[in-house]
């Protein structure tokens, strides 16, 4: 009997010292903030296609040596455009439920044009160009993560939205943002518009009062690497199929930008500078609104339009791209590093993406035997009235073609009556006789379209009845919806669908993921890091693999 004490006291003895070496894991805190990083018009493979030219280890390269990669990041809907696109990133959701039907569309219930953004119900602030302000997230029909951190912490959370598209910083900011800026090419200014409040924090006007863009002028435009480097990398630095947006005359680096200074304040978005401009408020919102300084979450959503207008102009195999993401490089390592001091290195959370790719020039394409060709919306508009005049019927029964959508005239069809029927075989069978068109799809048919699985998805993704158009116009690859120079993007493939998705952070797990994800899976990863719930209209799912 002593003998089975004496054990069952070792035993006990046994499992308290067992319980006393088990020690617990605390839980990782959330962010302090999170930095959402939008660049407008980036293609997946430009990191690493730039990676021998960046100049530090901690602008891109930080997320691929400290963050998490996604590597086969796709856009799940058309039309790929930079409405659609921020709106994706911010709610992961797509057209069909968000109702951002491109970066403008003709509205079938008002029956007019829409611009993404217009709202007429508000003012502009920080301007005299009330148009520049009219502006708020009021056609977006979902939540974004800025929406429900503020839900979930009593609206305690600072959300506030960067950049100089008006719908890079209004967009992803939501609905219930403290505040959105963006650039106003007429004045030089960062404006806003009541829907946020009735006038422009007073840090913000000492900074508009400094004219930084006249600044930026006066430095001009000069190449960061050796000539050879673009020589060896890039097309030729001069080409008839490259716009000039700098003057007739500026047809190649580098560029001299002093004749703006005072005059012209468009020109500074298709320079790198325009990144800096937006940096430079992006720091002061997160300074002076005591971003991150306490242990509620705080977003503050940054989007790079500058990409978007050098890519559109010079292409993406140009000097200008390259030297324009070796200087974006700077600008992130730099960003880090304030992040570093101001929030604390394990403080924030950054996340890296693109609203859209990009296709290569045509005429380089073809320069190279690949296929390209142009075939604009004024284009196939004109050859829709060509079609109804041979057929002696009104072109008026055609009310908008944009971004791929062709709206049909209701109205004037009923009139007339003619069926919903009659007019898409009419129009399909004409345009699909163009070299340039892969095939015309009834969007509220393309379930059935004869199309792969992949392709019916995007277009059913990206229509909904009150903003869609009646017609999908798929070109075939390499075709380009644009101007004689220059490039676009827009359609279902690739070189326009496949976008970075990069993380680094707290709570972000090392190491590079290659299964398939989507920029609908953007929204939950994030909104899981924080314990929140998903935006409303969210498909999505959370990229576990990035997440401690």
């Amino acid at each position: 009997m002593r003998y089975l004490s004496l054990l069952c006291f070792s035993f006990l003895v046994l499992q308290l010292n067992a319980q006393k070496q088990v020690v617990p894991v605390k839980a990782s805190s959330k962010p302090k903030l999170v930095v959402g990083i939008v660049v407008d018009q980036m293609r997946w493979d430009y990191v690493n296609k730039f990676k021998p030219f960046f100049k530090s280890k901690n602008g891109f390269l930080h997320f691929v040596n400290e963050g998490a990669t996604c590597d086969n990041t796709i856009i799940p809907y058309v039309p790929t455009v930079t409405a659609c696109g921020h709106t994706c990133v911010y709610t992961g959701s797509v057209p069909a439920l968000h109702g951002i039907a491109g970066n403008m569309w003709y509205d079938n219930v008002k029956m007019k044009q829409v611009y993404c953004v217009e709202d007429a119900s508000v003012q502009a602030v920080g301007t005299t160009n009330n148009a520049a302000g009219q502006m708020s997230p009021v056609n977006v029909w979902t939540s974004t993560i800025g929406d429900e951190l503020k839900l979930a912490t009593n609206f305690k959370s600072k959300v506030i939205g960067v950049s100089l598209k008006d719908r890079g910083a209004i967009i992803p900011a939501g609905h219930a943002a403290d505040a959105a800026y963006w650039y106003d090419t007429k004045s030089g200014n960062f404006i806003s518009s009541t829907y946020y409040a009735a006038s422009l924090p007073s840090w913000l006007t000492n900074y508009n009062n400094a004219h930084h863009v006249d600044s930026l002028y006066s430095l001009g435009w000069k190449l960061s690497l050796a000539n050879s480097v673009y020589e060896n990398n890039c097309d030729a630095d001069e080409n008839v199929y490259e716009s000039t947006p700098f003057g007739k005359d500026a047809k190649h680096m580098p560029y001299d930008l002093s004749s703006f200074i005072g005059k012209d304040y468009s020109k500074i978005a298709s320079t790198p500078q325009g990144n800096n401009l937006v940096i430079d408020i992006a720091k002061q919102a997160l300074l002076n609104e005591k971003m991150g300084a306490d242990s509620i979450t705080d977003l503050l959503a940054v989007s790079f339009s500058s990409p978007d207008y050098i890519g559109h102009s010079f292409g993406p195999n140009s000097w200008e791209t390259l030297d324009g993401y070796v200087k974006l490089d700077e600008i992130l390592a730099d960003f880090f590093s304030f992040l570093d001091k101001q929030v604390g290195k394990d403080n924030y959370t950054v996340f890296l993406t693109a609203d859209h790719a990009v296709a290569n020039i045509p005429a380089y394409a073809k320069k190279h035997n690949l296929p390209g060709e142009n075939y604009d919306d004024g284009a196939v508009k004109n050859d829709i009235i060509t079609c109804l005049n041979a057929n002696n019927m009104n072109p008026k029964l055609v009310s908008f073609v944009g971004e791929y959508n062709i709206y049909f005239n209701h109205s004037l069809m009923d009139s007339l009556h003619i069926s919903n029927e009659s007019m898409v075989h009419l129009v399909s069978s004409y345009l699909e006789k163009k070299p340039q068109v892969l095939q015309v799809v009834e969007s509220r048919k393309a379930a059935i379209a004869p199309l792969p699985q992949m392709a019916r998805e995007k277009i059913i993704n990206g229509f909904n009845a009150q903003r869609g158009g009646d017609l999908m116009l798929l070109t075939k690859s390499g075709v380009v919806d644009g101007f004689p120079t220059g490039t676009s993007h827009g359609v279902l493939y690739n070189y326009d669908a496949h976008i970075p998705f990069l993380l680094v952070g707290n709570g972000i797990k090392h190491g590079a993921i290659n299964t398939p994800t989507y920029m609908t899976d953007i929204a939950p990863t994030i909104t899981t890091l924080l314990g929140i719930q998903m935006p409303s209209g969210s498909i999505g799912k959370p990229v576990l693999e990035v997440l401690k």
